[in-house]
């Protein structure tokens, strides 16, 4: 497998190669960000565009970092290495397995080194386990079964009905999201957010909480503020009071069949941009962006200069200081911050009030509760039955006298801060996908929706067609590509 920095130097070798002389009259597309929307931006660029080879755009990428996947990244912990930003992708993720299948990658299923059968969830509320289910370590598949049902049968007694409630309510939200994967003659390009979400049935969903969508489709108070809660904090680090839509995606992903990319999700950015014919800037960080009447100027941190007719953002803009010339206009929103601190050691059971280690739960979710000092702690991998790698997903940092209280023994510690999605809030307000009225377009815009690597790239293939019916006309786009990149199925995303 080919390493991120030797990845890094070969694009950086390309970019420079292919860098264009002044003379040459081809308008240039530049992204901002190289993560799942940048890389997904150009790959429909340039599988969309239709017209002669002779006018096919540049694209050029700027990433401010060293290696691309923005959001999408690997940390080593015991030389093995573990997804440490968006992690989980959904069965029927439509665009990332076109990806993965386009790109020859392999896929895995990140299974804490078990089958989702004999996995165990503990729900803890700071003083003792309010749901704890049963666990096995044996092999024998009638058992693990046994089991299996023995856990349904725990769960159903204590929410009732309300489990299937909550079944019938992501399948509405989940069938009304598939719209985005219908085939173009009946699905218009969108120049706003609002726009796309009245389309598919989902923009109410963004206008009410999560918690009212669930109460109003008769969900028990206790599965709201237990299993719901746990999922919401685990994927968003969030509550159910966040918006319904997100909170809706949050949920579609607590079934079977995840999977990831093996060697790391990222891999997907990194392919589809070196197959894209993308000249690639790293160390490039954009600090200002103004329109000069028929293009845009591009300044970067390093001095360096570009000139852009066409311009897509593809990063999120709301802790980004780049300065616009007119200025824009953008409903203000707070990025929500998650912690991931990766712990290779053993937890001490007493800090759970338990007896030994085998009693606690391989995922341990909590309530929401402000003196809670965590969202969840999962086993990544056991290595031996004195040797386990952990991941912790916190609001705030993970001090060490912290991590002393609940493991009774740490060989590494590895901390990282995710800006890692909007925090959400209904009634939801969106940012226009075109930014000035001219060519400057945002793909997050749609991150206030939801924020995954799936709707990233759903938003970035309506940006992608938007760019070409705007900027080169309708007959830039080829309708034989649009029609076979629909899958004949249906999708839905989720970021663990």
């Amino acid at each position: 497998m080919i390493s991120p920095l030797i990845f890094s130097l070969l694009i950086l070798s390309q970019a420079q190669e292919s860098s264009p002389s002044p003379a040459e009259s081809k308008p240039t597309v530049c992204i901002i960000g190289s993560g799942i929307g940048g890389s997904s931006l150009a790959h429909f660029l340039r599988h969309y565009y239709n017209s002669e080879e002779a006018k096919r755009p540049r694209i050029q990428i700027f990433e401010r970092n060293s290696v691309v996947g923005g959001r999408m990244a690997t940390v080593n912990v015991a030389k093995e290495s573990f997804e440490a930003g968006a992690s989980i992708l959904h069965p029927k993720n439509y665009h990332a397995l076109n990806f993965t299948k386009y790109l020859n990658l392999k896929l895995k299923n990140p299974s804490l080194s078990k089958s989702k059968d004999s996995l165990s969830l503990g729900i803890w509320n700071g003083k003792k386990f309010i749901l704890k289910t049963f666990n096995v370590n044996s092999q024998n598949p009638l058992l693990r079964k046994m089991v299996s049902l023995a856990n349904s049968l725990l769960i159903f007694v204590r929410y009732g009905f309300s489990i299937l409630k909550m079944d019938d309510f992501v399948e509405s939200a989940v069938g009304k999201f598939l719209k985005y994967y219908e085939s173009v003659e009946t699905r218009p390009v969108f120049e706003s957010v609002d726009g796309m979400l009245k389309w598919a049935g989902l923009y109410n969903f963004t206008k009410r909480s999560l918690l009212e969508e669930l109460t109003d489709a008769g969900l028990s108070y206790s599965l709201i503020q237990e299993l719901v809660t746990v999922i919401t904090r685990i994927n968003y680090g969030q509550s159910a009071c966040m918006s319904g839509l997100a909170g809706a995606v949050s949920l579609a992903g607590s079934g079977g069949g995840l999977w990831s990319i093996e060697g790391g999700n990222w891999q997907m950015a990194a392919g589809l941009i070196n197959r894209s014919d993308v000249a690639l800037h790293l160390h490039e960080e954009i600090k200002s962006i103004s329109h000069l009447t028929e293009y845009y100027e591009l300044n970067s941190t390093t001095g360096n200069t570009f000139k852009c007719e066409v311009t897509a953002i593809a990063t999120p803009l709301d802790e980004e200081n780049i300065q616009f010339t007119p200025p824009i206009s953008i409903p203000e929103r707070k990025l929500q911050h998650t912690h991931a601190t990766f712990v290779r050691g053993l937890l001490d059971p007493a800090y759970f009030g338990l007896g030994d280690l085998s009693e606690i739960p391989d995922l341990v979710g909590t309530i929401e509760d402000p003196e809670l000092p965590f969202s969840s702690i999962s086993i990544l991998k056991k290595n031996s039955d004195k040797d386990i790698t952990y991941k912790i997903f916190s609001r705030k940092p993970m001090a060490d006298t912290l991590l002393y209280s609940i493991f009774s023994e740490r060989k590494e510690t590895i901390r990282i801060d995710w800006g890692a999605y909007p925090h959400y809030q209904a009634p939801e307000l969106f940012a226009p996908f075109i930014l000035d009225g001219q060519h400057l377009y945002y793909v997050n815009a749609f991150e206030n929706a939801a924020s995954t690597m799936e709707t990233s790239a759903v938003a970035a293939e309506n940006v992608a067609r938007l760019i070409l019916s705007r900027f080169f006309g309708d007959d830039s786009l080829n309708f034989s590509s649009l029609k076979n990149s629909s899958p004949a199925g249906e999708g839905l995303h989720l970021d663990l």
